[in-house]
């Protein structure tokens, strides 16, 4: 299907399942009569003919993987009806119809959820003030249909893509279990805002969601003209210009700065504006109005609001938040976030892997720190680089690394015994592998999650690159700016590990292992929309072109794909 992102008239006409029309769709909220609650021991009163479910399961054969829930639902509270009492739709029944319509102005749409004939039904209900104005046969056939079309609305909207797919776009993380009986028996004997509430979905999934509205209603009501801005031109505070005003106005409208402005001079208000923008879109943040921060504030509402929408998607897959400690890395955030007990205790800068040499989006246990770690040097690493420079200079190039050879049995070997001309990166049968020190690649210490990948947190040597903006330079690996600060995080519930000992053993050069007393979940995920623990919207570059091929499988885009990168070659990563 060619890809063409909506406008934001377009996106509210998005009707999940109410297929908006000239003559059609939700034209006002549907009026609540029955405001009763019931409990297992009080279901409404009146009950449906299984044989009546059998005939609509056998003609309605789009819901057909959902016919065991549907059966098993109804068989459990003894065929009452969940959704219509007497005349009158259930106030849970209300809710959740102008939930699916209200979810199109969230850019939520898939052909497989329009029903014409829920459609039709639903209509009719907006004919009349007084209840339902249909036949009796059509009772149980409305009924029906709002519990199936709850199973497929959860499946699409809480669930997301299948696991498969998500595997395909490079996500391997374990993907949330729902039980979608027991959530639809609680959601319709529970108050109004019970959908809310219940939604089997993590915190970030709605929190885009309200931002993604407010970005819709912006494009509607906004003329987004380009800012211009001369080559190498920039401002700062005490500055004058036209431009200015335009910037003024931007960010006015994008929430960044709050006061009212129309004058060409750059105030101290709007320094601080440009600084929260810049946070947001993971800038340097200076204050500076310069190419980059106006690069950001020109890219088009339209694509922002599909960078939310592909983000959403990805919050569809990711676990409810733990109650328990856990690290997260973001990678197009470059930032680690460690949290305790569910709330967020910290976070530091990483740099992650480049692209070519991802980082792999997955997620395992902490359980080991290693203080003044040795590195061995993965396959790829030692035919491109240390063989040849063993070929130049042998043991001097071995010197000047502080590296070492060992065999199989860990025994260090003479380098002057080997005939390294012999060997090419696959045909070397020994170990080439770095000493522990401040010079190691790895520096002094190392967290290990255990896994296919190879992946694990780490210091490094190279400091400097934490202060950069796009920190991905490594091979794979995940280099953290505070590693000690990470060291005694895991290391705090165990009294004998003072931060004297901590120091002690970053600096022994004698590699030691501990094994942390209660395993951490560590999540390594890929979002470049996201709502910080401010409640601030922020936007990140798709630095491995994950975003690219995720549209294109929801949207159907045209673009090309980037070629897929192999980041499974787990000799390639540090």
């Amino acid at each position: 299907m060619t890809v063409r992102f909506y406008t934001t008239l377009s996106l509210l006409a998005l009707i999940v399942f109410v297929a908006c029309q000239q003559n059609g769709g939700f034209r006002k909220k549907l009026k609540i009569r029955d405001t009763t609650h019931y409990t297992k021991e009080a279901y409404i009163e009146e009950t449906l003919d299984s044989n009546l479910l059998n005939q609509f399961l056998a003609v309605n054969t789009n819901y057909d993987q959902y016919d065991e829930y549907i059966r098993n639902f109804y068989q459990k509270r003894g065929y009452h009806y969940a959704w219509i009492n007497k005349d009158s739709l259930t106030e849970q029944a209300a809710n959740f119809i102008n939930m699916m319509k209200n979810d199109a102005s969230y850019g939520i749409k898939d052909s497989s959820l329009i029903n014409p004939q829920l459609q039709q039904l639903t209509d009719s209900l907006l004919q009349s003030e007084a209840g339902l104005r249909i036949a009796d046969t059509a009772r149980p056939q409305l009924e029906v249909l709002l519990t199936a079309q709850f199973f497929a609305y959860g499946n699409k909207v809480w669930g997301g893509l299948t696991a498969d797919s998500a595997k395909d776009l490079e996500w391997f993380i374990p993907r949330k279990k729902i039980d979608m009986e027991s959530l639809l028996d609680s959601v319709v004997r529970k108050k109004s805002n019970a959908f809310e509430e219940d939604e089997p979905v993590n915190r970030q999934y709605k929190l885009l969601r309200n931002e993604l509205k407010k970005l819709a209603n912006l494009e509607a009501s906004t003329k987004w003209d380009a800012v211009q801005i001369a080559q190498k031109a920039t401002f700062k505070k005490g500055d004058s210009s036209q431009v200015i005003i335009t910037v003024k106005n931007r960010l006015k409208a994008l929430g960044d700065l709050a006061v009212n402005d129309s004058s060409s001079r750059f105030t101290p208000e709007l320094d601080s504006a440009v600084r929260s923008y810049q946070a947001r879109m993971g800038q340097k943040v200076d204050g500076i109005i310069k190419q980059t921060t106006v690069d950001a504030l020109n890219v088009p509402l339209q694509q922002r609001i599909r960078q939310i929408l592909v983000n959403m998607e990805r919050s569809r897959w990711v676990p409810l938040e733990p109650t328990t400690d856990y690290i997260l890395v973001n990678i197009p955030a470059f930032t680690m976030y460690v949290y305790d007990k569910g709330k967020l205790d910290w976070s530091c800068n990483v740099v992650v892997g480049k692209p070519g040499a991802n980082t792999v989006v997955f997620s395992k246990d902490l359980r080991y720190v290693v203080f003044s770690p040795y590195w061995n040097v993965p396959p790829g690493i030692l035919a491109k680089e240390v063989l040849p420079g063993l070929k130049r200079s042998g043991s001097g190039y071995l010197a000047r690394q502080n590296m070492e050879i060992v065999g199989a049995s860990g025994k260090v070997i003479p380098p002057g015994s080997i005939n390294f001309s012999k060997y090419s990166g696959g045909n070397f049968p020994y170990i080439v592998r770095q000493r522990p020190g401040g010079r190691n690649s790895l520096g002094k210490v190392k967290f290990l999650f255990p896994n296919e990948y190879n992946i694990y947190l780490h210091d490094t040597p190279a400091r400097y690159l934490f202060g950069e903006n796009k920190r991905s330079f490594s091979h794979g690996c995940i280099r953290v700016a505070e590693p000690k600060h990470l060291a005694e995080w895991l290391l705090r519930k165990d009294s004998s590990w003072t931060e004297q000992k901590i120091d002690d053993a970053l600096n022994a050069n004698k590699e030691k292992f501990v094994t942390v007393k209660e395993k951490v979940p560590v999540f390594i995920v890929y979002f470049t929309a996201f709502v910080d623990s401010k409640g601030k919207l922020n936007f990140r570059d798709d630095v491995y072109g994950h975003d690219t091929r995720l549209a294109a499988t929801l949207f159907g885009s045209n673009e090309p794909k980037p070629a897929r990168v192999d980041s499974s070659g787990s000799q390639e990563k540090y």
